[in-house]
Formats: structure tokens, C-alpha cells, sequence
């Protein structure tokens, strides 16, 4: 893990202490994952729900309710961002990080226009800017995120844009603060496939366009795989393989990596003939993590060490490129795991 990294991510968890003890004991959300993005890069997180992604990705602006207890290092740009003060780590909100939320349609007062909404937004960082400097500059972030006629819609309310209207409109009030890091947590929630794909094309256009580093989190692993130069595997508040995404695709590491590509719809396949594969099983409990590996349940391959001992990460051949390297949690060896 190189300490000139433009975002690292060191040994972070999280944990939920109970707000009453009677409700039971602490939830533990991630458990230690390190990670790291480069400038200009971006990196797909997947897992089913309750692995970790967003948790782990929503501390980095702290974006944690009160009670959660973060430890671990989060450095952007060398800069420590975990036990800032609460004003220190605003002035990196908006203006250094950028955040996209799943489903548009709540993200949104209903009784504000998209005007105000642009208004407030370049306010946190331009204080005094007039309204008519913060409209010029809301249709410019319009038309770079190509709403239509955005001009026209400034005056509209949320309820007057589709779903994938109005994520193009929080794409453009990220980017409002000339963000350098953006987190997109499952953006393409609700929306349809051929808006997911243009979603996906937008956000690809915008790094290229800015030089910007993307965080991608999503429970689809085809999709994550369209976006992402690296993708990250998440499961049970750890980081389950790790790798560049051509790699993890055409030769996974880990049975769970593999378990999620095998239970993707294929568009040239029928049910009659291919029947959809799924991974039997539930996700574990966080409040309860098991001693050993947290997929091992559900693992096809698992083996009686594996569920008393948690495996450590493995990784492969050291390549001269760091961003090649591939790492993961398990105790076969790359080319043994299989389903």
C-alpha cells in the first residue's frame, strides 16, 4: 500500500454501540478493511447489502450517525480525515469530496426549486455569490451533465424530473464545489437499465474530463465491472479480493467473487435452458461475526478451518505496477477456487 496514494485507507472499522442494551450488543459494520485510490482512478465496491460498502465509504467524509465509533486512518493527500473536528472536516465536504446518493427522488426538498437548491450549494463555498452568478453557474454544471434545456428547469420542483433527471442534477451538485474525490453510493438505484448505462457513461466522461478519483459502490458486480479500473470485494465488514477489474472478472480469487458473477443474469441465456444460479444463505449477522471466514456458511469449498479462523489476505505475485497487485481472503490459492 503506497503512502503517496491519493486517498488510503488504513485498518478502518466501524462499530454501532447499542443505543439501548437491551436491544443486544454493538453492530460491527467493518472490520478493519484498508484500501487505496489513485488520482484519476476509479474503484468499484461490491457486495450484497450489509457488507460494509457504504458504511465504510460514508466515513470518509464522516458522514456517520453520532454514536458510530470509527477507528483506523483515512489519509487524502497525506491529510488525516478520521478525529477531525466537525468544522474541519466540513471545510473537505463538497469542496474536496463530493457525494452522489442512491435514489434521487429522496435526496430532495420537495417544495425548493433546483435553483435554490444550486444557489445554496455554490454558497458554502462562494459566500456572496449574487443569484444570477449561481444561475449562470448552475446551467453551466447542467449542460455538462446534460440535462435538457436546463435554463427552463431551474425553476422546477423535484417532482418535475424523472429519476434519472435528478440524478444527473445531484451528479452536477457534487461537481458544484469543484470536488477532486467523488463518491457515487449506488447511484443507479431505481433507475432503469439504459439509464444505469447512461449514468455510467456520465460519471466515466466526467473523470476523464476532470482527472478526478471516482468511488463506485453497488451490489451489482457486472455493473461495477463497466465502470471501474479496480474493484474492490466487500462481504461481512471485510474486504473479501481485491484487483484490477479485467483480472477479478476473468479469473476471480475468491469463492464469493465468484458466487456473484455466477448469480448474474446473462442476456443471451434463458431460464429454460440456464436457470439463474443464487448463493444460498443469508448475510451473516453484523452484531454477531463468526470466529472464522465470514462467507464460509455459504461457501461451496469451505473446509473445517474455515470456520474457526478468520484466513488473512492474501496476495499475488509482486508486480513492478502496484496497481496490479491482487489480494485476497481465503485459504485456496488463486487457481483452485472454483464453484
Amino acid at each position: 500500500m503506497s503512502e503517496h496514494s491519493f486517498l488510503r485507507v488504513e485498518n478502518l472499522s466501524v462499530t454501532f454501540p447499542p443505543k439501548d442494551a437491551r436491544l443486544g450488543g454493538p453492530v460491527f459494520a467493518v472490520r478493519g478493511v484498508s484500501w487505496t485510490l489513485e488520482k484519476g482512478e476509479i474503484l468499484g465496491i461490491v457486495g450484497e447489502s450489509g457488507s460494509g460498502k457504504s458504511v465504510s465509504t460514508s466515513a470518509i467524509p464522516s458522514l456517520l450517525p453520532a454514536h458510530a465509533e470509527v477507528t483506523g486512518d483515512i489519509f487524502l493527500e497525506g491529510k488525516q480525515l478520521v478525529g477531525l473536528p466537525k468544522e474541519d472536516i466540513r471545510s473537505f465536504r463538497g469542496r474536496r469530496i463530493g457525494m452522489i446518493f442512491q435514489e434521487p427522488g429522496r435526496s430532495y426538498d420537495p417544495l425548493q426549486n433546483i435553483g435554490s437548491v444550486f444557489h445554496e450549494t455554490l454558497a458554502n463555498s462562494r459566500p456572496g455569490i449574487s443569484r444570477q452568478e449561481s444561475e449562470e453557474e448552475a446551467i453551466r454544471l447542467l449542460t455538462e451533465v446534460g440535462l435538457p434545456q436546463p435554463r427552463e428547469r431551474l425553476g422546477n420542483y423535484p417532482h418535475q424530473f424523472s429519476g434519472g433527471q435528478l440524478q444527473r442534477i445531484g451528479i452536477a451538485l457534487a461537481l458544484a464545489q469543484g470536488c477532486d474525490l467523488l463518491i457515487a453510493d449506488e447511484p443507479t438505484t431505481a433507475l432503469d437499465v439504459t439509464i444505469q448505462a447512461q449514468i455510467v457513461a456520465l460519471l466515466k466522461r466526467i473523470r476523464d474530463d476532470r482527472a478526478i478519483s471516482i468511488l463506485f459502490i453497488s451490489h451489482n458486480i457486472d455493473l461495477v465491472a463497466t465502470i471501474s479500473d479496480r474493484i474492490l470485494v466487500m462481504y461481512g465488514g471485510l474486504v473479501m479480493e481485491e484487483g484490477p477489474t479485467r483480472q477479478v472478472l476473468a479469473s476471480p480469487a475468491h469463492p464469493y467473487t465468484t458466487a456473484l458473477l455466477a448469480a448474474a443474469p446473462r442476456f443471451d441465456s434463458h431460464y429454460s435452458t440456464s436457470p439463474l444460479l443464487s448463493i444460498p444463505g443469508k448475510v451473516p449477522d453484523p452484531s454477531r461475526p463468526l470466529p472464522g471466514c465470514p462467507f464460509a456458511p455459504r461457501c461451496s469449498r469451505v473446509m473445517s478451518g474455515c470456520r474457526t479462523e478468520l484466513p488473512p489476505l492474501r496476495w499475488g505475485p509482486q508486480e513492478a505496477d502496484e496497481s496490479l497487485a491482487r489480494s485476497w481472503r481465503c485459504v485456496f490459492d488463486r487457481e483452485e477456487v472454483r464453484l
